[in-house]
């Protein structure tokens, strides 16, 4: 809980930087209290906390994953000076409203108790609704914003009433003594049926299809950066509540809602990918790839064991690493082109060679190429899940094979066009390369030395 404490404090200072220089100094404000918030997360936590452990605890797993989710957000504070800078009038209220949707993935992690898990939900998810759409002369961006609302008071309908279900049936909010209801009651159907609500719910939130009809739509319109919050740090806390629920809550009706899940992984993995390879948009189709991804990250509930949790954040990790990789390049494109389409990704090769690579790195990474952490990510999930559910797995090996064809497109674009269509000087920041070197090496390193991840975080 001290570190929820340092991420909130440090968004409110963010906020109230602005008054003084419009935000100039909120981004380095956010990234220093992101570092102390990610340097208290090594730290056992203070006794004093210990009386709200029925609702709230700080163990190994939510420490790892509030570890990784604070890394990328320091990624991303690093781009922002570049990707904010048509917002000089209140960037303080952006940097301000991404930390307090931290706060609410930090919440997420060590939930104990599914008023918690509410709570957690809904601060992640409020100031993103604000986020969508802080592009105010950009329609998609106002559409963007509407839709994520929309879509978002309708999936939290489902949880409310999945855990009004739930409540009446066990008695408690509790999550261990949900657990042992279901455990000796696994035929209750007033429970089995707040269960099903509540998985429908978190599919929404984590774009499970078919209820990812909103992600598209808002990860085009919302501002690029945003964008890439969304797609790692959103996607990340939102999956491991959507895991601890499942797997802790509601493993003793396993047998009820694991075969409802399978179905969702094959229609997200055959939707997906083939609606990624009609794409002409590049931001669209990484909103498409990002909903490929949530299908591979759910083999995790087959055949779980002691590592499923480190599996979990291992390829949380290399993905969101990889989608900052490529969304700093799409933000710089985009900035120059006010486009993001294949073509405006023409002869970035030449122009900025490091950025290109970081890229195709990234894409590559996503594929899950071998050398890549993207590679190793997969290979542990799909190798935990294979004794259990071998369709499933061949059925997200095909989904991989076909990805490629999509991400090659913008690696093509990139390095052998037919004329570049860049005509400008600018270069990109040290900064943007600095962040660029980091990403391929991280990429690269967790791929062959795939135990680095454990020892850097800690673990």
């Amino acid at each position: 809980m001290s570190v929820l404490i340092i991420i909130f404090l440090t968004a409110i200072i963010a906020l109230f930087a602005g008054v003084f220089e419009q935000g100039k100094f909120s981004r380095y404000i956010g990234i220093l209290g992101l570092m102390i918030a990610f340097y208290v997360s090594f730290l056992p936590e203070l006794s004093f906390f210990n009386q709200f452990q029925h609702m709230y605890e700080f163990g190994a797993n939510a420490a790892l994953f509030t570890k990784i989710s604070i890394v990328i957000t320091i990624l991303l504070f690093f781009l922002g000076g570049f990707s904010f800078s048509n917002h000089r009038n209140h960037q303080s209220e952006l940097y301000s409203l991404i930390l307090f949707s931290l706060c609410g993935g930090v919440i997420l992690f060590g939930f104990q108790n599914l008023v918690t898990l509410f709570l957690g939900i809904e601060i992640l998810s409020i100031p993103l609704y604000v986020l969508a759409g802080s592009n105010k002369t950009d329609l998609r961006s106002n559409e963007a914003s509407i839709k994520y609302f929309l879509m978002g008071a309708f999936a939290t309908g489902f949880l409310l009433f999945g855990v009004a279900l739930i409540y009446g049936s066990s008695g408690s909010f509790d999550l261990y003594t949900i657990h042992e209801f279901a455990v000796n009651n696994p035929k209750n159907l007033m429970f089995n049926l707040g269960a099903i609500l509540m998985l429908v719910a978190l599919s929404f939130k984590v774009s499970l299809a078919p209820f990812h009809m909103w992600s598209p739509d808002v990860y085009q319109g919302s501002p690029s950066l945003i964008t890439a919050f969304m797609m790692s740090v959103v996607k990340i806390s939102a999956f491991f509540a959507f895991f601890k629920l499942m797997t802790i809550g509601f493993i003793g009706i396993n047998s009820e809602w694991i075969n409802i899940m399978g179905v969702l992984i094959i229609i997200t993995l055959f939707l997906a990918n083939v609606m990624g390879l009609a794409q002409s948009n590049a931001k669209r189709m990484l909103a498409y790839s990002s909903v490929s991804h949530v299908g591979y990250i759910s083999l995790i509930f087959y055949g779980m064991n002691s590592l499923s949790s480190y599996n979990l954040a291992f390829y949380l990790f290399a993905y969101s690493l990889a989608t900052v990789g490529v969304m700093m390049c799409l933000i710089w494109v985009e900035k120059l082109k006010r486009e993001t389409s294949y073509n405006a990704f023409k002869g970035l090769a030449h122009t900025e060679p490091i950025l290109a690579v970081t890229a195709t790195v990234s894409l590559l990474s996503m594929a899950g190429i071998p050398l890549t952490a993207g590679f190793m990510g997969k290979f542990a999930i799909f190798a935990q899940a294979i004794d259990k559910s071998p369709f499933l797995v061949l059925v997200a090996v095909l989904g991989s094979a076909i990805s490629i064809a999509y991400y090659l497109r913008l690696i093509m674009a990139m390095f052998f066009p037919k004329e570049s269509s860049f005509k400008t000087s600018e270069k990109v920041s040290l900064t943007y390369n600095i962040v660029a070197v980091f990403i391929i090496f991280a990429l690269v390193a967790m791929g062959v030395f795939p135990d680095l991840f454990a020892k850097q975080f800690g673990l």
